[in-house]
């Protein structure tokens, strides 16, 4: 089998990350897989460097001319079984390519985000149609697809994303060096959570809650994992700013970070305030880690975590029900080492990369047949 897969985006976030994962996993079972990405962008960069076939262009979505032509040389050339692409927006120049050269290999979609915009006109339905499956990353994206695309529902798959469990597994991952190196001391609880510096991500509930917190308990200590993307600097100045404002001296910027799961080990308890996520491969993670987490009620989260299961769930955008929430988890070391063995049962048994990646190289075979 011989896979184009594609990611068009400039930024470095879950999307472009996952990407990678999802490429690596399927080399690891012989599968050829070559890359479009933007050439130097994040990815381009971290797709170097794994030695995969790169096509790099420099323009994406919507009318490109030029890149329209180079893809369809390409796709002519190379004979591809699948052509999957991580972002809608690619299908601007992946679906006229292929149309241009008549070429019926199957297209998949894989929908990582949510839109607000019903995409049903002409032009939208002449782009969707030519698409073979969209896998939705949760039910709430599901559902978005449902509402927002000319696609029908036959053509929608539910496929989570994934976390290689083996990678992420506590009882073979050492904390102490990144203990040592931010001196974290075991008798405090450490309360972390992981996010680019994005509006809507919940940084401000977090340092609020941390806020509250700290005039109750001596003991806690907060990390915030994750750097500014690409347009993001004047959030995360904002942010910071916040944090000293509170006066929060317990506090710890750690800035981007490679060594993931080392971070999480380090923790004790997993907060994942986001807005409107609509998977969270962050949230599962953590729990793949066994970390026992305070999540908000809304959108993928639901896919992800189970209430007074693997995690509290608050009120989004909350911060005082964060904060109770937190408590109740700060309290109690029994509830959290409950929510901990159940939050990396949860993760092994619905979203390990190995069981997923079974899944989609089934789903690849159902669109090769389909087009026969």
């Amino acid at each position: 089998m011989k896979i184009l897969y594609s990611c068009l985006s400039k930024s470095w976030g879950g999307m472009e990350m996952f990407t990678l994962t999802a490429v690596k996993q399927l080399l690891n079972r012989n599968v050829k897989v070559e890359l479009i990405c933007i050439a130097e962008s994040r990815l381009h960069m971290e797709a170097s460097n794994i030695g995969l076939i790169i096509h790099p262009l420099k323009a994406s979505g919507y009318f490109h001319p030029f890149s329209i032509i180079k893809l369809s040389n390409l796709i002519r050339k190379e004979n591809y079984d699948i052509i999957h692409t991580q972002a809608s927006k690619d299908l601007w120049l992946l679906v006229p390519a292929l149309k241009l050269i008549k070429n019926k290999t199957p297209l998949i979609l894989t929908k990582q985000v949510g839109s607000a915009i019903i995409k049903k006109d002409k032009f939208h339905k002449w782009i969707y149609n030519r698409l073979t499956y969209a896998l939705a990353i949760s039910r709430v994206i599901e559902n978005n697809l449902a509402e927002t695309c000319p696609i029908t529902d036959d053509k929608i798959l539910l496929l989570h994303n994934a976390v290689d469990t083996k990678k992420f597994n506590p009882e073979i991952v050492d904390s102490k060096n990144v203990k040592n190196e931010f001196g974290l001391q075991n008798k405090e609880i450490i309360i972390g959570m992981l996010a680019r510096f994005s509006p809507g991500k919940g940084h401000e509930e977090f340092l609020q809650a941390a806020a509250e917190l700290n005039k109750k308990h001596g003991n806690l200590k907060f990390l915030i994992v994750g750097e500014a993307s690409r347009g993001e600097d004047k959030y995360a100045k904002t942010v910071k700013q916040l944090a000293k404002d509170l006066t929060l001296s317990n506090l710890i910027f750690t800035g981007f970070r490679s060594d993931t799961p080392e971070i999480l080990s380090a923790m004790d308890i997993f907060v994942f305030p986001s807005h409107g996520e609509a998977f969270g491969i962050a949230l599962a993670e953590a729990m793949s880690m066994g970390l026992p987490s305070v999540c908000a009620n809304s959108d993928g989260v639901l896919d992800i975590a189970v209430d007074n299961d693997t995690s509290y769930l608050f009120t989004k955008k909350d911060w005082q029900d964060l904060s109770r929430k937190l408590e109740a988890l700060i309290i109690s070391p029994e509830t959290r080492q409950r929510f901990g063995k159940a939050a990396r049962k949860r993760a092994v048994e619905n979203f390990d990369i190995e069981f997923l990646t079974d899944k989609v190289l089934e789903i690849y075979n159902l669109a090769i047949n389909k087009r026969k």
